[in-house]
């Protein structure tokens, strides 16, 4: 058995995981970042990616990223379309704060060329199966190496960003399931096609026919999304019908065509685990929390989580103060659960239930004009897309 020792073991090197190595090492604190895929598989995996204003500020003041504004797309709005007609939430007017447009794989390539430049142990291929003494001081990561090797890090904190199926979660719940759930009666059919944009911001469309989304990657790549079963084969769908119902649900606007080349189906699940922490251990982004990608906090939240535990993580590493250590979960849950209202509330004003009834539709759409003809409801809107206030780092 291989045995490596370090300061903090991270497992999973997704955007909360690699970010928070980054600041971990400028504070001076060494980490060991391991994960079971490969590079490619990381960096060429597509994943949505709306940064909130704070997101932004975050990735470039701390080098982590010098792409996020020079490559990545401003918004300073949405559109929700209802009844036919689209209603602009200009966030600049009333919260001073924009998002980004940039999606979470090239986050992730920013942040891998920058760890691997600064000398970052990133251990690619690596499967972690468990981990041990999670309430001592030296808690320790059980993994399997690419070769198949058993290999063991002991470290003085443990940091479980592995996912919605992290395997670092039973050390601090005590199951890999324990938590508060919720699951959608609904799925995003999404598709990436070869188009110009259809528009300059993203359409959030509620529609009898159900709910869409418009949205971009780049100039000449586009990302739609149409509400369908969630036991719906992506296969089942011709092209051809696949625009049929994504033109159906945003009507007003022209959808520029093009051919489809990816197509899959997204499941809605809220979660947040009953633990976030335990002993030495923490958990943080999709181990710890996931929500419907309607209001765009996804990766977001994860980064606020690490913003959050990296200061505590300094404080008791370097001056052996643990109060923002044993703090870490109040903290983080205010924002947690306020994320998972806003996510909620997005999702259940702009979709149609299976069983919705004539009320319930007459409902919804005088919610959607509460908020577009109110400022105090487009305030909120934005206050929330564009996110909450995050503490400092470093």
């Amino acid at each position: 058995m291989t045995r490596i020792r370090t300061r903090v073991a991270i497992v999973g090197a997704g955007p909360a995981g690699l970010l928070l190595s980054h600041l971990l090492a400028k504070a001076g604190i060494e980490s060991v970042v391991i994960d079971q895929r490969t590079r490619e598989e990381i960096e060429t995996t597509i994943r949505a990616g709306i940064l909130e204003q704070g997101t932004v500020d975050i990735l470039e003041s701390s080098g982590a990223s010098s792409r996020v504004r020079t490559v990545g797309n401003r918004h300073d709005g949405i559109e929700l379309r209802f009844e036919g007609e689209g209603h602009r939430i200009d966030f600049p007017s009333v919260t001073g704060r924009a998002v980004w447009l940039y999606p979470q794989h090239e986050v992730l390539k920013d942040l891998v060329a920058v760890r691997l430049a600064e000398g970052q142990d990133l251990r690619l291929g690596v499967t972690a199966e468990r981990v041990e003494d999670a309430e001592t001081d030296h808690p320790r990561v059980i993994a399997v190496d690419a070769d198949g090797r058993p290999l063991e890090i002991e470290a003085d904190f443990v940091v479980g960003s592995d996912g919605s199926r992290s395997v670092v979660r039973p050390a601090v719940t005590g199951s890999a399931t324990g938590g508060y759930f919720r699951e959608y009666p609904f799925a995003w059919f999404g598709i990436l096609c070869e188009a110009p944009p259809s528009s300059e911001e993203l359409i959030y469309s509620n529609s009898p026919d159900g709910f869409a989304l418009i949205s971009q990657r780049n100039a000449t790549v586009q990302r739609m999304y149409f509400q369908c079963d969630p036991e719906v084969d992506p296969a089942s769908y011709s092209e051809e019908q696949l625009w049929h119902e994504l033109q159906v649900r945003v009507p007003g606007t022209t959808l520029n065509q093009g051919p489809i080349f990816q197509r899959d189906v997204l499941r809605f699940r809220s979660f947040v685990a009953h633990e976030l922490l335990r002993g030495r251990v923490a958990l943080i982004g999709d181990a710890a929390h996931t929500v419907p990608p309607t209001g765009a906090k996804g990766m977001n939240l994860a980064i606020a989580d690490v913003i959050v535990l990296e200061r505590a993580l300094r404080a008791l590493l370097l001056e052996n103060d643990a109060r923002l250590i044993e703090a870490f979960p109040e903290t983080a849950l205010a924002r947690i659960w306020k994320a998972q209202h806003f996510s909620w509330w997005m999702t259940s004003m702009l979709h149609v239930a299976p069983d919705a009834t004539d009320f319930d539709r007459k409902r919804q759409i005088g919610e959607l004009r509460s908020v577009v003809e109110s400022e105090a409801g487009k305030t909120y809107l934005a206050e929330a897309y564009t996110g909450w206030p995050l503490p400092q780092a470093g």
